[in-house]
C-alpha cells in the first residue's frame, strides 16, 4: 500500500481525502504542520508527498525528501511557485499538480469580494445584527456601465471576465498571450497593462507568480491606476507591493481594496490567530482601513473544487504505483 505524508492538513482536507475513490489503496499520514527541510524527515517511508501552497520545497527540503525515499510530490493547487521544480528533476522527484480544479470558484468569489466591498455587505450584517438599520456610509455604485481590467485571462480570468460583462461592464483584458477569439466573442478587448490601469474602476488580478509579475502592482503601477478604482486580488499575493499599496489607500489613490491572498500570508492564513497578537504589521495596518476587505485565501473552497483536486491529486499518487501516465497537464 501507498504511504502519502500529507502536509498542512485542515479538516476539510481529511474529508474529501479519505472518502476518495481509490483512497482504501492509499495510507495517508496527515500532519497539520506545514512541509519544509525542517520538517521533510517526518516523510521517511513515504512513497508521495501531498502538499499545499504554504509548503516549502526548496533544495534542502527537496534533498531531505530524496533521501527519506519520496518519489511523488503532489501539489493539491495549481500554483507551484513554492516548489523549486527544476531541483526536484535533478533528483528524480515527480511534481505534479492540479492544474484547473474549478476556475469557477475562484472567479465567483473574485465578484462576490468586490459586491461585498462596494455595497459593504459586511459592514451592514454586523449592523443589522446589533439592530442598527442605518444606511449612513453604505453607498456604492452600480457595476453596470463601468470598466473592469482583468490582469491574466487563464481560465480564471476569463470566467471572472465573462461574469462581468454578464453585469453589464465593459471588459478590458491584459496577458502577454491574448486569446483574440475569445475576446472576441465576449465583447472583451485586450489593451496593454498601462491602458487597462489607467480606463479601468476596477482591476481585477489572475496570473501566476513568477520573477516576472513579482510586485506587478508596485508604487509605478498603482499611481497609473485611476484614481477612486478598486482593486482585486484573488491570485497570489505577492503580485502586489503590500507597502506601496497601503500608501495608496492612505492617499485616497485607491478607492478600495479586496483581497484573498496576502504578500506574507504564510504562518497567517488557515490559522486561528484570534487569540494572539497580530505580528504582521502591514496585514494589520490593511485591517484597519474600512475601504478594504480581507479573506484568507479561501476563493478556492467550493465542494466543487475540493472534489476535483481529491479526485485528480488521488489518481496521480496511484498512477506512479502501476506506472501508468499522469493525468494530462497536472506534471511540472
Amino acid at each position: 500500500m501507498t504511504t502519502v505524508a500529507f502536509f498542512d492538513t485542515k479538516p476539510y482536507d481529511r474529508t474529501y481525502f479519505e472518502r476518495a475513490a481509490g483512497a482504501d489503496k492509499l495510507s495517508w499520514q496527515f500532519h497539520e504542520f506545514r512541509l519544509s527541510s525542517e520538517t521533510a524527515g517526518i516523510a521517511a517511508g513515504a512513497t508521495a508527498v501531498c502538499v499545499f501552497v504554504n509548503d516549502r520545497l526548496d533544495r534542502p527540503c527537496l534533498e531531505a525528501l530524496h533521501h527519506a525515499g519520496v518519489r511523488l510530490v503532489a501539489l493539491r493547487c495549481a500554483g507551484y511557485n513554492n516548489v523549486d521544480v527544476a531541483d526536484a528533476r535533478a533528483l528524480g522527484l515527480a511534481v505534479v499538480r492540479v492544474p484547473a480544479y474549478s476556475p469557477h470558484a475562484v472567479a465567483e468569489h473574485t465578484v462576490g469580494l468586490l459586491l461585498t466591498l462596494n455595497r459593504k455587505i459586511h459592514r451592514a450584517y454586523n449592523r443589522v445584527r446589533e439592530l442598527n438599520f442605518s444606511l449612513s456610509g453604505l453607498v456604492g455604485f452600480d457595476l453596470h456601465g463601468k470598466t473592469v481590467g482583468i490582469v491574466g485571462t487563464g481560465r480564471i480570468g476569463r470566467v471572472a471576465a465573462q461574469i462581468f460583462r454578464g453585469f453589464g461592464c465593459r471588459v478590458l483584458a491584459y496577458d502577454p498571450t491574448p486569446m483574440n477569439d475569445w475576446a472576441a466573442t465576449h465583447g472583451i478587448s485586450y489593451v496593454d497593462l498601462h491602458a487597462l490601469l489607467a480606463e479601468s474602476d476596477v482591476v481585477s488580478l489572475h496570473l501566476p507568480l513568477t520573477p516576472q509579475t513579482h510586485h506587478l502592482l508596485n508604487a509605478t503601477t498603482l499611481a497609473r491606476m485611476k484614481r477612486g478604482a478598486h482593486l482585486i486580488n484573488s491570485s497570489r499575493g505577492k503580485l502586489v507591493d503590500t507597502s506601496a499599496l497601503i500608501e495608496a489607500l492612505k492617499s485616497g489613490h485607491i478607492g478600495g481594496v479586496a483581497l484573498d491572498v496576502y504578500e506574507e500570508e504564510a504562518g497567517i492564513f488557515f490559522k486561528d490567530l484570534s487569540g494572539e497578537v497580530l505580528q504582521d504589521d502591514e496585514l494589520s495596518r490593511l485591517l484597519t482601513f474600512p475601504n478594504v476587505l480581507i479573506t484568507a485565501h479561501q476563493a478556492f473552497l467550493t465542494h466543487e473544487a475540493l472534489s476535483e483536486i481529491t479526485r485528480v491529486t488521488t489518481e496521480n499518487i496511484l498512477k506512479l504505483e502501476t506506472g501508468t501516465a499522469f493525468l494530462d497537464g497536472t506534471t511540472l
